[in-house]
């Protein structure tokens, strides 16, 4: 099932599809790591849902509600 990264649940894991965006964001998101094909594990989540912490690339990363919902992934069947 496809999904943004912001829709996504704690514990939850999918492969990024798409990064869509423009300009400084989609480089900042790319520069971080987060490309097609790259595996990310939600952790947990602010009281607010701002920001996200999740595992990308064997690391932790915080990541905004906004930069997060311009991440498509495919989350993993469980």
């Amino acid at each position: 099932m496809r999904k943004c990264l912001n829709m996504f649940t704690p514990g939850e894991t999918g492969r990024v599809v798409r990064v869509s965006g423009k300009g400084l964001i989609r480089q900042r998101l790319f520069d971080m790591g987060i490309t097609p094909g790259a595996e990310i594990t939600m952790r947990k989540a602010a009281p607010l849902g701002d920001p996200m912490e999740v595992t990308i690339r064997g690391y932790e990363l915080s990541v905004r509600k906004a930069e997060a919902e311009a991440i498509l992934m495919e989350a993993a069947e469980q």
